[in-house]
């Protein structure tokens, strides 16, 4: 068991494939896509090493960029920060370079196939995430309302909180099909997974995450309800996502996006600055060797782009922050979309106004953390009274929330990220420095763990991040709002421009918060490929038959559309 309330029902067969994150809106394999030996298209031979704007050099926009040149075009990347987005791995100044702090995405489930494909084909390894009661975890406290509870498994937690795990796995079986859409995506039954998903679609877009569990009966207890918000499922408590589209948190539990995550040993980062670097064997037009670096002068990314408008003949006319100005054929865009809104200057014509509509309504949800480097794994000395560790992974409903242990082993350096919390909760810390933020934590901690003297353990300067402050970001990720889900559809469909008048064609949207799978940096992957397809298509390009891309196959598994009036 790896959750603290878990995931709804326990898999008869776990010999069964994984999931694959596709999720029940647009039913598409993009593993299979992937690792199929015809590739992921072709352009016309006339277009070889043309040039593409990819805005953005998140994981999204260097998935992009990467697949556009083993095509034969030519990405030109812009950043306005660092390669990898929120893909962010940082180091504790005057400590060992070994040490690092995950700020973004630190967790990742093994139903990520896309984004497993990558991290396979650059070499990097993974290993378990110490989330609350995985297997990893040695220990895990629930501390609530000043009452403190030691857990190593779900059976050591007071009967409240079975109940709750038991009213979760109820209350998903009578108002979602759980059981039913889990083994139609296990299966990869696309015609059942649609009809399931296009009644919930109808029945649920304008309902909540906390209206959907005071519908069921088996939520009726309103402390079944606060503890199942404080504590959660998989990776804590999700009291911050009751506001958000039931839809939402249903797209998570259908594909154990929630359960069994991993982690990048040395940093996720790794990931697209070793894509930035990777020079592919099969490559069209260009050379051997020749990689996303070094077809950027100096190796690096383009600066930040400041301005994006239309010119004759449908061509996207990008200035950047040094005043250069350059005209494409087409671009994407992969950075967060506010973007659009503030930072960059954009002509209406970009997008259709419905689009800008939807790009308008997109919410974002705020998110903090805080590691500290400390001199060893001390969590795993056991108190001499009880025999207990005598320090846990910890949920709390004080500020900290959410503390996790991260090691390299028993007599290695190691780090603890203090505190990770979303929205309201985030938004606590965004006055406080580093330094007055780690006061609050250890002072929190010190009251769930007295005999623990955390400070005399760490050794360098914590590290902290609020992404609703990062001026490329103003946010960590979407989450849609009850009723969003046409404006969802919009952007994520926005890859399919045929449908689009000519003049609106030519500029791509992609990234996470255009997925399906938003927070997750497998939506970042799949709509980076949507965007690929694409721009192979806006070319005159093709697919090889026997491996259609997600274009091809719209028509047969695009998203459920309701009705506008």
């Amino acid at each position: 068991m790896t959750s603290t309330v878990p995931n709804a029902v326990e898999h008869a067969d776990e010999q069964q494939p994984p999931i694959t994150m596709f999720g029940p809106d647009f039913p598409y394999a993009y593993d299979d896509f992937l690792a199929h030996p015809a590739g992921l298209g072709q352009i016309p031979a006339t277009e070889h090493g043309t040039e593409v704007a990819v805005i953005g050099g998140g994981l999204s926009g260097i998935v992009a960029a990467y697949e556009l040149m083993k095509m034969g075009l030519k990405p030109v990347v812009y950043e306005a920060d660092q390669i990898g987005g929120r893909l962010r791995t940082v180091g504790f100044e005057g400590c060992d370079e070994s040490l690092t702090a995950e700020m973004g995405a630190m967790r990742f489930p093994p139903s990520s196939t896309a984004l497993q494909h990558y991290i396979d084909m650059v070499g990097l390894e993974t290993r378990p995430f110490p989330n609350p009661l995985a297997e990893a975890t040695p220990s895990t406290v629930v501390d609530l309302k000043g009452e403190s509870h030691y857990a190593e498994t779900i059976a050591d937690l007071p009967q409240v909180y079975r109940d709750v795990a038991e009213a979760w796995n109820k209350c998903l079986e009578e108002g979602a099909d759980f059981s039913d859409m889990n083994r139609a995506m296990r299966e990869r039954d696309v015609p059942r997974i649609r009809e399931i998903w296009a009644k919930l679609v109808e029945k649920l877009d304008n309902q909540t995450f906390y209206g959907f569990l005071c519908d069921s009966e088996s939520f009726k207890s309103f402390r079944h309800r606060e503890i199942f918000g404080q504590v959660g499922f998989g990776t804590g408590g999700w009291d911050t996502d009751f506001p958000n589209s039931i839809l939402e948190i249903l797209r998570v539990v259908y594909t154990e996006a929630d359960d069994h995550h991993r982690g990048i040993v040395g940093g996720s980062q790794q990931l697209p600055l070793r894509l930035w670097e990777r020079e592919p064997e099969k490559i069209v037009h260009w050379p051997y060797g020749t990689s996303l670096k070094t077809l950027h002068a100096d190796g690096e990314p383009r600066p930040a782009v400041t301005r994006l408008h239309r010119t004759a003949g449908n061509r996207i006319t990008v200035t950047d922050a040094n005043g250069d100005i350059r005209t494409y054929q087409a671009a994407i865009f992969t950075a967060q979309s506010w973007m659009l809104l503030s930072k960059i200057a954009c002509d209406d014509s970009l997008f259709p106004i419905d689009h800008w509509t939807a790009i308008e309504r997109t919410h974002y949800m705020e998110s903090s953390k805080l590691f500290v480097p400390v001199d060893r794994p001390f969590w795993l000395d056991k108190d001499e009274e009880t025999g207990r560790d005598v320090m846990s992974m910890t949920l709390t409903d004080r500020m900290t929330r959410g503390t996790y242990l991260l090691d390299d082993g028993p007599d290695k350096p190691a780090v603890i990220c203090l505190s990770y919390t979303w929205c309201d909760d985030s938004l606590k810390w965004l006055p406080l420095s580093a330094s007055e933020r780690m006061e609050v934590m250890l002072k929190s901690l010190g009251e769930i763990y007295p005999k623990v003297n955390i400070r005399k353990h760490v050794i360098g300067n914590p590290v902290t991040v609020s992404w609703e402050n990062e001026p490329y970001f103003m946010g960590a990720f979407k989450a849609n709002l009850p009723g969003h889900y046409r404006y969802q559809r919009r952007l994520f469909t926005h890859f399919m421009q045929d449908r689009l008048a000519e003049d609106k064609r030519g500029i791509f949207l992609a990234g996470d918060d255009i997925s399906w799978t938003a927070g997750w940096a497998e939506g970042a992957i799949q709509t980076a490929l949507n965007a690929v397809w694409g721009v192979m298509h806006h070319f005159g390009g093709e697919t090889d038959p026997t491996n259609p891309g997600p274009g091809d196959v719209y028509d047969e598994i695009a998203p459920v559309e309701l009705p506008e009036d």
